[in-house]
């Protein structure tokens, strides 16, 4: 298994391998076996790190020529078990996870649903295959294995002219083709939660502890850094495979009642969100520490001592933020398998709709740490900027555009930009010459403000005639601010936003969202970086890159991942903040 989810995409028929290593590993690649003894306190003995053969220069010569770390993606025993099934004659099946538009008569067009009949694997990245009459090449990472291998190409139960079911097809002790289906499915699901368990246990044994014990390489901002929480999914996750274990039905898993262990732990697996937030975070931190040689040979050190499988500290990392978008899709599968009759049904409709919302809940936060960058680039290019950063208080552009402002006491009327982020309004003018240059003038604190709409005619405030005009009134001050829009319909957005802005406002306290100091500094330092060099106000894809190198990635297995995790995305659509932002004069020249 060359995958940390491979043992999650992959069927149970299909797994030839153990998910553990036997003792006395050798890693890919390598040309000597080394040994690596842990001294009393924890730390590594150096002489463990090179063999009786060679130095240590010698062995990281080896360890580099392995492309241990950033090898090439996917490969390995996923592979061999399908190539050795499709050379035995059987039939192994694919679903396609994204749309695969092509010109080349060479390669296999398909939609995202459809079923590939996989013919040939050999390659790590370019698989063959078949749909209907037609075949050819189609990317490996746009599909993903099929749990249910033995299920034919039509959707089951069969129909009989009559209209009723046929249940003529049965499988063993008197099972139906739908039952033994659900049974796949739930032994799937048992089976992952018990090697996912595994992997956690790893990490937190094999690394975490192995690091503490190392205060001379890393502080506990770094662990906290590069691990998140995941020694509290660690625990969370125990808790749940014990209640999933308590509902699996060994005799007749097909009737065990799963759904209900999912509702009940659906509130706790938000925990992931944080893990989820700070993934990009740990990726970046374990690639600055793996340029040096030493760290290099402790991360490998620590796989090899907790005897894991030959995984990349990175790749193990990656499994959590995987795995609770994995979560329904497996919901989804079981639901196709239960029938409505079964004592289960219920309660899996509700998992999969609740699991949903939790990854939902998760694309949306992971979103909004994507748009700090933007908003700190954004800032960076306004100028004569004064007090603190929006990041300090926002992290979310609500709605922007133009409105004429009128302050007291001489009642006079002043063009401005506004945009209204979360907690508050940042105003701005335009330069004279140049439109698509912006001068920051004042802000507003919404958390003090109310909204007041005002009909148009003669304001008794301002003593002045108005027209799709509403004011911001300070409950504290008694301070009044009054706008007017230049039509009917964009004081209407407006008031909606104002709405908006006071909702997002209160869901962020809800569900604990927030933004960590590191966060709003590092993006305040790279759009710094970026305004200074003089270069293009764009938003690179550092983390994104990143991820591409890796020996491991593993595509998203269902749609809702699809924002929290990007590896191969084959489209991608333009978030809210740049699509307010593109229709705004300022950004045009």
């Amino acid at each position: 298994i060359t995958s940390p989810v491979a043992f999650d995409i992959l069927p149970l028929k299909l797994r030839p391998f153990s998910q553990s290593t036997p003792t006395g590993l050798d890693c890919v690649g390598w040309k000597r076996r080394i040994s690596v003894p842990v001294i009393a306190d924890g730390a590594l003995d150096k002489t463990a790190l090179t063999d009786d053969v060679g130095s240590e220069e010698d062995l990281y010569e080896d360890f580099r020529s392995s492309n241990h770390r950033y090898g090439h993606p996917g490969g390995g025993g996923e592979q061999l078990a399908i190539n050795e099934l499709i050379s035995d004659g059987s039939v192994v099946y694919a679903e396609a996870l994204w749309d695969h538009v092509t010109m080349d008569d060479q390669e296999l067009g398909f939609k995202a649903g459809d079923v590939i009949e996989v013919m040939d694997a050999t390659n790590k990245e370019w698989w063959w295959g078949r749909i209907l009459d037609s075949e050819g090449w189609f990317p490996a990472s746009f599909v993903r294995l099929r749990v249910n291998q033995d299920e034919p190409m039509e959707d089951y139960p069969l129909k009989v002219e009559g209209g009723k079911e046929d249940d003529s097809r049965r499988f063993g002790m008197g099972q139906t083709t739908k039952d033994q289906m659900r049974t796949n499915v739930i032994n799937e699901i048992i089976s992952t939660e018990r090697d996912y368990i595994k992997h956690l246990k790893d990490i937190c044994e094999g690394y975490i502890k192995q690091c503490r014990k190392r205060a001379d390489m890393f502080t506990e901002e770094q662990l906290k850094t590069i691990f998140g929480n995941i020694e509290d999914i660690y625990r969370c996750q125990k808790k749940f495979v014990k209640a999933l274990e308590k509902k699996f039905n060994k005799d007749h898993p097909h009737l065990s009642e799963v759904g209900s262990c999912f509702l009940e732990y659906q509130t706790e697996f938000q925990i992931y969100s944080e893990y989820c937030n700070n993934h990009p975070n740990a990726c970046m931190e374990l690639s600055r520490l793996t340029k040096v040689n030493k760290y290099v040979y402790f991360f490998e050190a620590c796989r090899l001592l907790q005897k894991m499988i030959d995984i990349s500290l990175d790749g193990f990392l990656l499994t959590p933020v995987q795995k609770i978008c994995k979560y329904p899709l497996q919901l989804a599968e079981l639901l196709k398998y239960t029938n409505p009759q079964h004592r289960d049904f219920k309660d899996v409709e509700a998992a999969l709709n609740a699991m949903k919302n939790v990854a939902r809940l998760i694309n949306e936060r992971k979103r909004r740490l994507e748009n700090i960058d933007k908003i700190a680039q954004w800032q960076s290019s306004i100028e004569d900027w004064e007090g603190e950063d929006v990041l300090v208080r926002s992290s979310e552009l609500i709605y922007s555009g133009e409105l004429a402002k009128i302050s007291h006491p001489q009642a006079k009327s002043q063009q401005r930009m506004f945009f209204l982020f979360d907690h508050q309004l940042v105003c701005c003018k335009k330069d004279l010459l140049r439109r698509d240059i912006l001068y920051y003038k004042s802000r507003i604190n919404m958390d003090d403000m109310e909204i007041l709409d005002v009909e148009d005619g003669k304001d008794k405030d301002f003593n002045i005639s108005v027209k799709n005009a509403f004011k911001l009134h300070c409950r504290d001050t008694e301070e009044v601010h009054l706008f007017c829009a230049k039509k009917p319909e964009q004081k209407q957005r407006w008031l909606k936003a104002f709405e908006n802005e006071r909702r997002q406002v209160q869901l962020d306290q809800e569900t604990g969202f927030s933004i960590t100091e590191v966060q709003k500094k590092q993006a305040m330092l790279n759009a710094s970086k970026q305004h200074h060099a003089g270069k293009p106000k764009a938003v690179t894809r550092p983390y994104y890159d990143f991820l591409m190198r890796q020996k491991h990635p593993t595509l998203p297995t269902t749609l809702p991942q699809q924002q929290v995790f990007m590896l191969a995305e084959p489209k991608r659509k333009p978030s809210n903040f740049w699509q307010n932002i593109s229709r705004l004069t300022p950004f045009r020249k």
